[in-house]
Protein backbone atom coordinates (compact mmCIF):
# COMPACT_ATOMS: atom_id res chain seq x y z
CA UNK A 1 0.00 0.00 0.00
CA UNK A 2 1.37 3.40 -0.99
CA UNK A 3 1.36 5.99 1.79
CA UNK A 4 1.63 9.79 1.71
CA UNK A 5 2.63 10.90 5.18
CA UNK A 6 4.65 14.08 5.41
CA UNK A 7 8.15 14.13 6.95
CA UNK A 8 6.69 16.18 9.80
CA UNK A 9 4.03 13.54 10.50
CA UNK A 10 6.64 10.78 10.48
CA UNK A 11 8.48 12.42 13.37
CA UNK A 12 5.78 10.94 15.57
CA UNK A 13 6.71 7.40 16.68
CA UNK A 14 3.13 6.09 16.52
CA UNK A 15 2.67 7.46 13.00
CA UNK A 16 5.99 5.95 11.93
CA UNK A 17 4.83 2.54 13.11
CA UNK A 18 1.42 2.87 11.48
CA UNK A 19 3.02 3.89 8.19
CA UNK A 20 5.15 0.72 8.23
CA UNK A 21 2.09 -1.39 8.96
CA UNK A 22 0.04 0.24 6.19
CA UNK A 23 2.81 -0.43 3.67
CA UNK A 24 2.67 -4.16 4.37
CA UNK A 25 -0.99 -4.46 3.33
CA UNK A 26 -1.43 -5.77 -0.24
CA UNK A 27 -5.25 -5.47 -0.37
CA UNK A 28 -5.65 -9.24 -0.81
CA UNK A 29 -8.85 -9.41 1.23
CA UNK A 30 -8.05 -12.70 2.96
CA UNK A 31 -8.88 -10.95 6.22
CA UNK A 32 -12.52 -10.46 5.21
CA UNK A 33 -13.10 -14.22 5.37
CA UNK A 34 -12.39 -14.40 9.10
CA UNK A 35 -13.64 -11.01 10.33
CA UNK A 36 -16.68 -11.42 12.62
CA UNK A 37 -18.24 -8.04 11.80
CA UNK A 38 -17.86 -8.50 8.06
CA UNK A 39 -19.34 -11.97 8.46
CA UNK A 40 -22.42 -10.48 10.14
CA UNK A 41 -22.79 -7.12 8.39
CA UNK A 42 -21.32 -7.74 4.94
CA UNK A 43 -20.00 -4.16 4.74
CA UNK A 44 -16.47 -3.71 3.37
CA UNK A 45 -15.93 -0.86 5.82
CA UNK A 46 -16.60 -3.31 8.64
CA UNK A 47 -13.77 -5.56 7.48
CA UNK A 48 -10.08 -5.15 8.36
CA UNK A 49 -9.25 -4.11 4.79
CA UNK A 50 -11.98 -1.48 4.80
CA UNK A 51 -10.97 -0.17 8.21
CA UNK A 52 -7.35 0.03 7.07
CA UNK A 53 -8.41 2.37 4.25
CA UNK A 54 -10.38 4.49 6.71
CA UNK A 55 -7.48 4.65 9.18
CA UNK A 56 -4.99 5.48 6.43
CA UNK A 57 -7.12 8.36 5.17
CA UNK A 58 -7.70 9.68 8.69
CA UNK A 59 -4.08 9.49 9.83
CA UNK A 60 -2.57 10.78 6.57
CA UNK A 61 -4.97 13.70 6.46
CA UNK A 62 -4.18 14.65 10.03
CA UNK A 63 -7.83 15.55 10.41
CA UNK A 64 -10.28 14.86 13.23
CA UNK A 65 -12.00 11.51 13.02
CA UNK A 66 -15.41 11.67 11.37
CA UNK A 67 -18.51 9.99 12.82
CA UNK A 68 -18.39 7.44 9.97
CA UNK A 69 -14.80 6.45 10.72
CA UNK A 70 -15.54 6.24 14.44
CA UNK A 71 -18.60 4.05 13.83
CA UNK A 72 -16.65 1.46 11.81
CA UNK A 73 -13.59 1.46 14.08
CA UNK A 74 -15.84 1.11 17.14
CA UNK A 75 -17.40 -1.98 15.59
CA UNK A 76 -14.00 -3.70 15.43
CA UNK A 77 -13.66 -6.28 18.21
CA UNK A 78 -9.84 -6.32 18.11
CA UNK A 79 -10.22 -10.09 17.97
CA UNK A 80 -7.10 -10.16 15.73
CA UNK A 81 -8.39 -13.04 13.63
CA UNK A 82 -7.29 -10.96 10.65
CA UNK A 83 -3.69 -11.12 11.87
CA UNK A 84 -3.81 -14.91 11.95
CA UNK A 85 -5.23 -14.97 8.42
CA UNK A 86 -3.05 -12.26 6.84
CA UNK A 87 -0.33 -13.69 4.55
CA UNK A 88 1.57 -10.38 4.56
CA UNK A 89 2.02 -10.00 8.31
CA UNK A 90 0.01 -6.78 8.71
CA UNK A 91 0.15 -5.91 12.42
CA UNK A 92 -3.44 -4.75 12.61
CA UNK A 93 -3.42 -4.64 16.44
CA UNK A 94 -0.89 -1.82 16.64
CA UNK A 95 -2.58 0.06 13.81
CA UNK A 96 -6.07 -0.01 15.31
CA UNK A 97 -4.70 0.83 18.76
CA UNK A 98 -3.10 3.96 17.28
CA UNK A 99 -6.34 4.83 15.47
CA UNK A 100 -8.35 4.52 18.66
CA UNK A 101 -5.97 6.79 20.54
CA UNK A 102 -6.17 9.28 17.66
CA UNK A 103 -9.97 9.15 17.74
CA UNK A 104 -9.94 9.78 21.48
CA UNK A 105 -7.78 12.87 20.94
CA UNK A 106 -9.58 14.37 17.94
CA UNK A 107 -13.25 13.33 18.10
CA UNK A 108 -15.92 14.46 20.53
CA UNK A 109 -18.36 11.63 21.00
CA UNK A 110 -22.07 12.18 21.78
CA UNK A 111 -22.73 12.76 25.49
CA UNK A 112 -24.29 9.33 26.04
CA UNK A 113 -21.30 7.55 24.49
CA UNK A 114 -18.86 9.59 26.60
CA UNK A 115 -20.89 8.83 29.73
CA UNK A 116 -20.89 5.04 29.25
CA UNK A 117 -17.18 4.96 28.43
CA UNK A 118 -16.38 7.11 31.44
CA UNK A 119 -18.36 4.79 33.72
CA UNK A 120 -16.56 1.74 32.37
CA UNK A 121 -13.13 3.37 32.67
CA UNK A 122 -13.82 4.56 36.23
CA UNK A 123 -15.31 1.31 37.52
CA UNK A 124 -14.06 -1.90 35.90
CA UNK A 125 -10.30 -1.49 36.51
CA UNK A 126 -10.91 -0.95 40.24
CA UNK A 127 -12.06 -4.10 42.10
CA UNK A 128 -13.71 -2.31 45.03
CA UNK A 129 -15.66 0.00 42.76
CA UNK A 130 -16.61 -2.97 40.61
CA UNK A 131 -18.00 -4.81 43.65
CA UNK A 132 -20.20 -1.83 44.46
CA UNK A 133 -21.32 -1.67 40.84
CA UNK A 134 -22.36 -5.33 40.95
CA UNK A 135 -24.47 -4.60 44.02
CA UNK A 136 -26.11 -1.69 42.20
CA UNK A 137 -26.70 -3.94 39.15
CA UNK A 138 -28.34 -6.58 41.36
CA UNK A 139 -30.78 -3.97 42.64
CA UNK A 140 -31.41 -2.76 39.11
CA UNK A 141 -31.93 -6.15 37.42
CA UNK A 142 -35.71 -6.25 38.04
CA UNK A 143 -36.01 -2.98 36.13
CA UNK A 144 -33.89 -3.86 33.11
CA UNK A 145 -36.94 -3.73 30.84
CA UNK A 146 -37.59 -0.12 31.80
CA UNK A 147 -33.88 0.69 31.71
CA UNK A 148 -33.70 -0.64 28.17
CA UNK A 149 -36.16 2.03 27.03
CA UNK A 150 -34.00 4.98 28.11
CA UNK A 151 -33.15 6.98 24.96
CA UNK A 152 -29.54 6.63 23.72
CA UNK A 153 -28.43 4.69 26.81
CA UNK A 154 -30.96 1.91 27.23
CA UNK A 155 -29.35 -0.89 25.20
CA UNK A 156 -25.96 -0.43 26.87
CA UNK A 157 -27.32 -0.10 30.40
CA UNK A 158 -29.46 -3.18 29.83
CA UNK A 159 -26.38 -5.08 28.61
CA UNK A 160 -24.56 -4.11 31.82
CA UNK A 161 -27.41 -5.44 33.96
CA UNK A 162 -27.61 -8.68 32.00
CA UNK A 163 -23.88 -9.33 32.20
CA UNK A 164 -23.64 -8.58 35.93
CA UNK A 165 -23.77 -11.66 38.17
CA UNK A 166 -26.61 -12.07 40.66
CA UNK A 167 -24.10 -11.93 43.47
CA UNK A 168 -20.44 -11.17 43.98
CA UNK A 169 -18.27 -13.95 45.40
CA UNK A 170 -16.54 -13.25 48.69
CA UNK A 171 -13.00 -12.01 48.76
CA UNK A 172 -10.47 -14.73 48.13
CA UNK A 173 -7.62 -15.36 50.58
CA UNK A 174 -5.43 -15.47 47.47
CA UNK A 175 -6.48 -11.96 46.47
CA UNK A 176 -3.84 -10.03 48.38
CA UNK A 177 -0.10 -9.49 48.20
CA UNK A 178 1.84 -12.41 49.54
CA UNK A 179 3.78 -15.56 48.78
CA UNK A 180 2.28 -18.99 48.32
CA UNK A 181 5.01 -21.61 48.89
CA UNK A 182 5.71 -24.59 46.70
CA UNK A 183 4.85 -28.06 47.90
CA UNK A 184 8.05 -30.06 48.27
CA UNK A 185 11.26 -28.83 46.72
CA UNK A 186 10.92 -25.48 44.98
CA UNK A 187 11.45 -25.76 41.24
CA UNK A 188 10.65 -22.20 40.23
CA UNK A 189 9.29 -18.88 41.43
CA UNK A 190 6.62 -16.95 39.51
CA UNK A 191 4.40 -13.91 39.95
CA UNK A 192 0.70 -14.12 39.18
CA UNK A 193 -1.49 -11.28 37.95
CA UNK A 194 -4.49 -10.62 40.15
CA UNK A 195 -5.97 -8.08 37.77
CA UNK A 196 -9.23 -6.18 38.17
CA UNK A 197 -12.49 -7.81 37.01
CA UNK A 198 -11.49 -11.46 37.39
CA UNK A 199 -10.88 -11.50 41.16
CA UNK A 200 -14.32 -9.95 41.61
CA UNK A 201 -16.23 -12.19 39.21
CA UNK A 202 -14.29 -15.46 39.42
CA UNK A 203 -11.70 -15.56 42.21
CA UNK A 204 -11.63 -19.34 41.81
CA UNK A 205 -9.62 -19.01 38.61
CA UNK A 206 -6.50 -17.71 40.34
CA UNK A 207 -7.06 -19.92 43.39
CA UNK A 208 -6.92 -22.97 41.11
CA UNK A 209 -3.83 -21.63 39.35
CA UNK A 210 -1.98 -21.08 42.62
CA UNK A 211 -2.85 -24.55 43.91
CA UNK A 212 -1.83 -26.17 40.63
CA UNK A 213 1.47 -24.33 40.48
CA UNK A 214 2.25 -24.99 44.16
CA UNK A 215 1.49 -28.68 43.63
CA UNK A 216 4.04 -28.72 40.85
CA UNK A 217 6.77 -27.24 42.99
CA UNK A 218 6.33 -23.62 41.95
CA UNK A 219 6.37 -20.80 44.47
CA UNK A 220 3.82 -18.12 43.57
CA UNK A 221 4.07 -14.48 44.61
CA UNK A 222 1.46 -11.79 44.24
CA UNK A 223 3.48 -8.57 44.36
CA UNK A 224 2.38 -5.53 46.28
CA UNK A 225 1.21 -2.69 44.05
CA UNK A 226 0.09 -4.77 41.09
CA UNK A 227 -3.43 -4.43 39.62
CA UNK A 228 -5.29 -3.85 36.35
CA UNK A 229 -3.09 -4.47 33.32
CA UNK A 230 -4.56 -1.49 31.46
CA UNK A 231 -6.13 -3.47 28.60
CA UNK A 232 -9.69 -2.27 29.15
CA UNK A 233 -8.87 1.42 28.78
CA UNK A 234 -6.09 0.80 26.25
CA UNK A 235 -8.63 -0.58 23.77
CA UNK A 236 -10.80 2.48 24.37
CA UNK A 237 -7.95 4.71 23.17
CA UNK A 238 -7.23 6.08 26.65
CA UNK A 239 -3.47 5.69 26.47
CA UNK A 240 -2.55 7.88 29.40
CA UNK A 241 -4.66 5.79 31.76
CA UNK A 242 -3.58 2.45 30.30
CA UNK A 243 0.09 3.41 30.55
CA UNK A 244 -0.44 4.43 34.16
CA UNK A 245 -1.81 1.00 35.04
CA UNK A 246 0.98 -0.68 33.09
CA UNK A 247 3.72 1.30 34.82
CA UNK A 248 2.41 0.29 38.23
CA UNK A 249 2.58 -3.37 37.26
CA UNK A 250 6.00 -3.03 35.65
CA UNK A 251 7.37 -1.45 38.81
CA UNK A 252 5.86 -4.20 40.99
CA UNK A 253 7.26 -7.01 38.84
CA UNK A 254 10.68 -5.43 38.37
CA UNK A 255 11.04 -5.23 42.17
CA UNK A 256 10.47 -8.99 42.32
CA UNK A 257 12.72 -9.70 39.36
CA UNK A 258 15.55 -7.69 40.89
CA UNK A 259 14.83 -9.06 44.37
CA UNK A 260 14.29 -12.79 44.82
CA UNK A 261 13.91 -13.25 41.08
CA UNK A 262 11.11 -14.52 38.83
CA UNK A 263 11.11 -17.35 36.33
CA UNK A 264 7.85 -16.12 34.80
CA UNK A 265 4.89 -13.82 35.22
CA UNK A 266 1.85 -16.06 34.93
CA UNK A 267 -1.45 -14.75 33.56
CA UNK A 268 -4.82 -16.50 33.88
CA UNK A 269 -6.79 -14.05 31.70
CA UNK A 270 -5.62 -14.24 28.10
CA UNK A 271 -6.94 -10.76 27.30
CA UNK A 272 -4.56 -9.38 29.91
CA UNK A 273 -1.75 -11.60 28.68
CA UNK A 274 -1.93 -10.21 25.15
CA UNK A 275 -1.59 -6.64 26.43
CA UNK A 276 1.16 -7.36 28.96
CA UNK A 277 3.19 -9.19 26.33
CA UNK A 278 2.96 -5.95 24.35
CA UNK A 279 4.29 -3.70 27.14
CA UNK A 280 7.70 -3.70 25.47
CA UNK A 281 6.17 -2.15 22.35
CA UNK A 282 3.93 0.22 24.27
CA UNK A 283 6.90 1.75 26.10
CA UNK A 284 9.50 1.53 23.32
CA UNK A 285 9.90 5.33 23.26
CA UNK A 286 9.84 5.84 27.04
CA UNK A 287 13.43 6.29 28.31
CA UNK A 288 12.42 5.45 31.88
CA UNK A 289 10.39 2.32 31.08
CA UNK A 290 11.51 0.94 27.72
CA UNK A 291 14.03 -1.53 29.11
CA UNK A 292 11.94 -2.47 32.14
CA UNK A 293 8.85 -3.07 30.01
CA UNK A 294 10.86 -5.23 27.61
CA UNK A 295 12.15 -7.33 30.51
CA UNK A 296 8.64 -7.82 31.85
CA UNK A 297 7.12 -8.74 28.48
CA UNK A 298 9.93 -11.22 27.94
CA UNK A 299 8.88 -13.49 30.81
CA UNK A 300 5.08 -13.25 30.60
CA UNK A 301 3.33 -16.59 30.09
CA UNK A 302 -0.28 -17.69 29.96
CA UNK A 303 -0.81 -20.23 32.72
CA UNK A 304 -1.29 -23.07 30.20
CA UNK A 305 1.75 -21.91 28.26
CA UNK A 306 3.80 -22.04 31.46
CA UNK A 307 2.38 -25.40 32.55
CA UNK A 308 3.66 -26.98 29.34
CA UNK A 309 7.19 -26.15 30.50
CA UNK A 310 6.57 -28.35 33.54
CA UNK A 311 5.82 -32.04 33.59
CA UNK A 312 2.11 -32.17 34.41
CA UNK A 313 1.59 -34.84 37.04
CA UNK A 314 -0.61 -37.79 36.24
CA UNK A 315 -4.26 -37.20 37.12
CA UNK A 316 -5.32 -38.57 40.50
CA UNK A 317 -8.98 -38.60 39.52
CA UNK A 318 -10.59 -40.54 36.68
CA UNK A 319 -12.89 -37.88 35.29
CA UNK A 320 -15.02 -39.10 32.39
CA UNK A 321 -16.20 -35.77 30.98
CA UNK A 322 -16.25 -34.25 27.50
CA UNK A 323 -14.99 -30.70 27.29
CA UNK A 324 -15.67 -28.22 24.49
CA UNK A 325 -12.57 -26.04 24.46
CA UNK A 326 -13.26 -22.41 23.54
CA UNK A 327 -10.05 -20.69 22.54
CA UNK A 328 -10.31 -16.99 23.33
CA UNK A 329 -9.31 -14.68 20.48
CA UNK A 330 -6.64 -13.14 22.69
CA UNK A 331 -5.26 -16.65 23.20
CA UNK A 332 -5.26 -18.06 19.67
CA UNK A 333 -4.84 -14.86 17.64
CA UNK A 334 -3.24 -12.45 20.10
CA UNK A 335 -0.72 -14.87 21.63
CA UNK A 336 -0.75 -17.67 19.05
CA UNK A 337 -1.41 -20.25 21.78
CA UNK A 338 -3.57 -22.99 20.24
CA UNK A 339 -2.63 -26.53 21.17
CA UNK A 340 -1.22 -26.19 24.69
CA UNK A 341 -4.51 -25.93 26.63
CA UNK A 342 -6.06 -28.86 24.77
CA UNK A 343 -2.96 -31.00 25.21
CA UNK A 344 -2.98 -30.37 28.96
CA UNK A 345 -6.69 -31.16 29.27
CA UNK A 346 -6.23 -34.44 27.39
CA UNK A 347 -3.28 -35.36 29.60
CA UNK A 348 -5.47 -34.65 32.63
CA UNK A 349 -7.97 -37.23 31.38
CA UNK A 350 -10.64 -35.14 29.67
CA UNK A 351 -12.10 -35.80 26.24
CA UNK A 352 -11.62 -32.54 24.34
CA UNK A 353 -13.70 -31.36 21.41
CA UNK A 354 -12.94 -28.46 19.10
CA UNK A 355 -15.70 -25.92 18.53
CA UNK A 356 -16.84 -25.36 14.92
CA UNK A 357 -15.90 -21.87 13.70
CA UNK A 358 -13.58 -21.72 16.66
CA UNK A 359 -11.68 -18.80 15.11
CA UNK A 360 -14.73 -16.52 15.24
CA UNK A 361 -15.09 -14.25 18.30
CA UNK A 362 -17.77 -14.86 20.94
CA UNK A 363 -18.49 -11.12 21.15
CA UNK A 364 -16.96 -10.40 24.55
CA UNK A 365 -13.82 -8.48 23.53
CA UNK A 366 -13.23 -6.57 26.75
CA UNK A 367 -16.17 -4.15 27.06
CA UNK A 368 -17.39 -4.66 23.47
CA UNK A 369 -20.45 -6.57 24.69
CA UNK A 370 -21.51 -3.40 26.54
CA UNK A 371 -20.53 -0.84 23.90
CA UNK A 372 -21.85 -2.88 20.95
CA UNK A 373 -24.49 -5.17 22.54
CA UNK A 374 -26.42 -5.99 19.36
CA UNK A 375 -23.42 -7.30 17.43
CA UNK A 376 -22.05 -9.00 20.54
CA UNK A 377 -25.38 -10.73 21.08
CA UNK A 378 -25.40 -12.11 17.53
CA UNK A 379 -21.85 -13.40 17.92
CA UNK A 380 -22.68 -15.01 21.26
CA UNK A 381 -25.69 -16.81 19.77
CA UNK A 382 -23.53 -18.08 16.91
CA UNK A 383 -20.79 -19.22 19.31
CA UNK A 384 -23.20 -20.96 21.68
CA UNK A 385 -24.91 -22.78 18.81
CA UNK A 386 -21.55 -24.09 17.62
CA UNK A 387 -20.53 -25.16 21.12
CA UNK A 388 -23.82 -26.96 21.74
CA UNK A 389 -23.41 -28.85 18.46
CA UNK A 390 -20.49 -30.72 20.02
CA UNK A 391 -22.74 -31.92 22.89
CA UNK A 392 -20.15 -31.41 25.65
CA UNK A 393 -20.57 -31.92 29.37
CA UNK A 394 -18.89 -28.60 30.02
CA UNK A 395 -16.96 -25.75 28.38
CA UNK A 396 -13.40 -24.71 29.16
CA UNK A 397 -11.78 -21.40 28.29
CA UNK A 398 -8.84 -19.28 29.40
CA UNK A 399 -10.39 -15.82 29.58
CA UNK A 400 -12.82 -14.28 32.07
CA UNK A 401 -14.53 -12.17 29.40
CA UNK A 402 -15.38 -15.19 27.28
CA UNK A 403 -16.57 -17.16 30.31
CA UNK A 404 -18.96 -14.34 31.24
CA UNK A 405 -20.17 -13.75 27.69
CA UNK A 406 -20.76 -17.39 26.73
CA UNK A 407 -22.18 -18.24 30.14
CA UNK A 408 -25.03 -15.80 29.49
CA UNK A 409 -26.16 -17.82 26.49
CA UNK A 410 -26.07 -21.45 27.55
CA UNK A 411 -26.91 -23.74 30.45
CA UNK A 412 -23.73 -25.75 29.86
CA UNK A 413 -21.34 -24.89 32.71
CA UNK A 414 -18.21 -23.01 31.70
CA UNK A 415 -14.97 -23.12 33.68
CA UNK A 416 -11.37 -22.03 33.33
CA UNK A 417 -8.97 -24.59 31.88
CA UNK A 418 -6.76 -24.28 34.96
CA UNK A 419 -9.68 -25.23 37.24
CA UNK A 420 -9.97 -28.56 35.45
CA UNK A 421 -6.22 -29.19 35.61
CA UNK A 422 -6.27 -28.40 39.33
CA UNK A 423 -9.26 -30.68 39.94
CA UNK A 424 -7.78 -33.59 38.00
CA UNK A 425 -4.48 -33.40 39.88
CA UNK A 426 -5.92 -33.22 43.40
CA UNK A 427 -7.71 -29.90 43.83
CA UNK A 428 -11.38 -29.33 44.62
CA UNK A 429 -14.15 -29.56 42.07
CA UNK A 430 -14.69 -26.21 40.32
CA UNK A 431 -17.46 -24.30 42.04
CA UNK A 432 -19.36 -23.85 38.77
CA UNK A 433 -19.59 -27.62 38.31
CA UNK A 434 -20.61 -28.10 41.93
CA UNK A 435 -23.43 -25.58 41.48
CA UNK A 436 -24.49 -27.37 38.29
CA UNK A 437 -24.94 -30.62 40.21
CA UNK A 438 -21.90 -32.53 38.98
CA UNK A 439 -20.72 -35.30 41.26
CA UNK A 440 -17.13 -35.05 42.48
CA UNK A 441 -14.78 -37.88 41.60
CA UNK A 442 -12.88 -39.47 44.48
CA UNK A 443 -9.11 -39.65 44.43
CA UNK A 444 -7.86 -42.89 43.01
CA UNK A 445 -4.47 -42.61 44.73
CA UNK A 446 -2.82 -40.43 47.37
CA UNK A 447 -2.14 -36.95 46.04
CA UNK A 448 1.54 -36.33 45.41
CA UNK A 449 2.73 -33.12 46.93
CA UNK A 450 4.73 -32.08 43.92
CA UNK A 451 5.45 -33.22 40.39
CA UNK A 452 8.44 -35.40 39.78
Amino acid sequence: MKTNFTPEQLKDAATQESEKILRTCVHCGFCTATCPTYLLLGDELDSPRGRIYLMKDMLEGGKPATPEVVRHIDRCLSCLSCMTTCPSGVHYMHLVDHARAYIEQTHKRPWHDRLVREILARVLPYPNRFRLAILAAFLGKPFKGLVGQIPHLGNRLKAMLELAPSSSPGRSPFDKPGTFPAEGARRARVAILSGCAQPVLKPGFNEAAVRLLNRHGVEVVQPKGEGCCGALVHHMGRDEESHGFAKRNIDAWIREMDGEGLDAIVITASGCGTTIKDYGFMFREDPAYAEKAKRVSGIVKDVTEYMTTLKLMEPVREIDLTVAYHSACSMQHGQQIRTEPKTLLKKAGFTVKDVPEGHICCGSAGVYNILQPEIAGQLRARKVANIERTKPDLIATGNIGCATQIGQGTAIPIVHTVELLDWATGGPMPETLEEAGFADVPLRAPVRMAAE
